[in-house]
């Protein structure tokens, strides 16, 4: 999954035909790290998508646009001045690095022509985007990056740019055949890892797919293995310079694992018509790179947001549930302190049958206990009688009862605390849309851990429980959060429709509307029970145990915290957590 040179590349090389000599019309920052740039081309309107994140930096055209906030931040304000009709004169990438540069001219106040640049750095965490003037000198940039910050390359106004030379590698567009084999052969490593170690550009993923036979020591080719190494390689920069890229995806279980921006040969191609006969790795090409990221980083990148938007959330369940967590178990230990308390009250009445045997002085007594019929020892207090010893055991069981039936309650208001905090953060897990925050936020509003504010309006609530079609075309529900739970137990679900929910830890309420069907087939149940074993805390476990049951079974307490129910009779199985086949119709 690497964003590497020749990706860039690819991206590069469809980017100068899609934009080069486009005039920029809006200039848009939907995020704090990201741009959307719309150019204005002859062909119609094309979108340009920048993201510096440091969890996911990307690059790539798309048809898709992003609302972005009532203020516009200073940089997009200033990329506004500056670049606002400006015509994009070139995109370039200095050799193979994770870098792309977009030159543009534009008209400044006086109406002299001026050139500037857009620098977007694709480097993880060093991600960045920059603008500088035509003497190479950084005007701003989306993250400032001052010396505290990094002792190699400050990012601030005024400072000059350069591309910062963190690593010693070679340009491997321009590596003949002497230089590639000393790269190489200097390194005792396997022979991808010295590929991808020597090459700028180079991600691992592609250095195996160069190397027929990659895990062998690099000090251990021959003259003839390198010959045929090399031309492997060749034949790869070859393809880079004269931009024959061929975008395509790797699929494992009909999973994506990998993509390149090259020809991915050792997964296989492209599986024939039904994917259920597809073999176990093939792989799938794409028209562009841009079609190819948009759809391979869709997920992930809204994944990335929705948690950067939910932290806060998280943050507050996460220390509730630690300090909830530390009382319960101090709790625990104090409830185990109280399991003396018959002792001590047994040790009272043997006292009070058997104490006048007991000499004065005495530090224990030895008698026989009338309920086990067995002969116990009973430690003194040799300064008191034994009627007083007898006071100080019922006094100390009288305390320890006491302390025992308040724990009682106390533990079980914890231990209801703990799990509606752990179902809270299984909803947080789950989320995928900003909207989907809106009726955690108030639940957690509702149950003390935010402050509601005065004069606050509601939020509307748009987010609706998950909605799937089982193969047999049953329609499944699955909610989001506990609110919706509840929705769906008690207000969508009819009594002889079918429940499902993961066996003793945090998930979702899972629904089958039986409509006028007499029973569910089996592989409906199984189905369900899979959609309820990924929409729990089980997700990813080999197995998940479910219990599933018709939904006037299942009854609420009152008082319950909401996604709270209870069951008595039950039907249960193991299954795994895998929803692949499972068609989504609205989320």
């Amino acid at each position: 999954m690497a964003f590497d040179g020749v990706t860039i590349a690819s991206v590069v090389c469809e980017l100068k035909k899609e934009l080069a000599g486009g005039r920029l019309y809006k200039i848009a920052q939907p995020e704090e790290d990201e741009l959307l740039l719309t150019v204005k081309q002859p062909s119609g309107q094309k979108r340009l998508f920048l993201s510096a994140d440091a969890s996911l930096p990307l690059i790539y055209l798309t048809e898709n646009n992003k609302p972005s906030p009532m203020t516009a931040p200073n940089f997009c304000m200033l990329l506004r001045k500056h670049l606002q009709n400006g015509r994009i004169t070139d995109i370039s990438q200095p050799g193979l690095e994770r870098i792309v540069r977009l030159e543009v001219e534009h008209l400044d106040e006086m109406g002299d022509l001026r050139r500037k640049a857009l620098i977007i750095e694709i480097m993880g965490k060093h991600s960045n985007i920059i603008f500088c003037n035509e003497d190479n000198v950084i005007i701003d940039s989306i993250k400032r990056v001052s010396a505290a910050v990094s002792s190699i390359r400050e990012v601030l106004p005024g400072k000059p740019y350069f591309v910062a030379q963190t690593q010693d590698k070679l340009d491997a567009l321009h590596t003949d055949r002497e230089a590639f084999r000393s790269a190489v052969m200097s390194k005792p490593q396997p022979v991808f890892k010295a590929v991808y170690g020597s090459f700028t550009g180079i991600s691992p993923i592609l250095a195996q797919e160069l190397c027929y036979d990659g895990d062998r020591p690099a000090a251990a080719l021959t003259d003839s293995d390198m010959v045929r190494l090399y031309k492997v390689f060749s034949e790869m920069t070859d393809s880079v310079l004269q931009e024959r890229f061929c975008p395509n995806i790797a699929y494992v279980k009909n999973r994506p694992v990998e993509f390149s921006a090259l020809p991915l040969t050792m997964y296989g191609t492209q599986p024939p018509g039904d994917a259920e006969a597809a073999p176990e790795e093939y792989t799938v090409p794409y028209a562009s790179m841009s079609a190819l990221l948009e759809h391979y980083y869709a997920e992930k990148n809204t994944l990335t947001r929705i948690r950067q938007k939910s932290s806060d959330l998280r943050r507050i369940v996460q220390t509730a549930l630690e300090r909830n967590v530390k009382k319960y178990d101090l709790q625990m230990r104090q409830m185990e302190d109280t399991q003396k308390r018959d002792t001590y009250r047994i040790y009272g009445e043997l006292l009070n049958t058997y104490g006048y045997s007991a000499p004065p002085g005495a530090k224990s007594l030895d008698a026989l206990n009338y309920y086990t019929n067995e002969t116990v020892t009973i430690p003194l207090d040799p300064t008191l009688t034994a009627t007083e010893n007898a006071k100080k055991y019922f006094d100390k069981y009288g305390k320890l009862k006491r302390t025992f039936e308040a724990l009682s309650q106390l533990t079980e208001e914890v231990k209801s605390e703990i799990e509606h905090l752990e179902s809270i953060s299984a909803s947080l897990d789950i989320a995928l849309h900003e909207e989907d925050l809106v009726q955690i936020k108030e639940e957690l509003t509702e149950s003390g851990y935010i402050r509601k504010k005065s004069g606050t309006k509601k939020q509307k609530v748009t987010s609706r429980p998950f909605h799937y079609i089982s193969s047999d075309g049953f329609d499944i529900y699955v909610g989001k959060n506990n609110y919706q739970n509840d929705e769906l137990t008690f207000k969508l679900a009819s009594g002889n429709d079918w429940w499902f929910h993961a066996k003793q830890m945090p998930g979702s309420h899972v629904v089958v509307r039986l409509g006028n069907a007499e029973d569910l087939p089996d592989r409906t149940f199984e189905e369900a029970a899979r959609l309820a074993a990924y929409y729990s805390k089980g997700r990813g476990q080999e197995k998940v145990e479910i219990d599933y049951i018709q939904k006037k079974h299942v009854k609420k307490p009152s008082g319950a915290k909401p996604g709270f129910v209870v069951y008595y009779t039950n039907f249960s199985m193991a299954i795994d957590s895998d929803i692949s086949g499972i068609r989504l119709v609205s989320e």
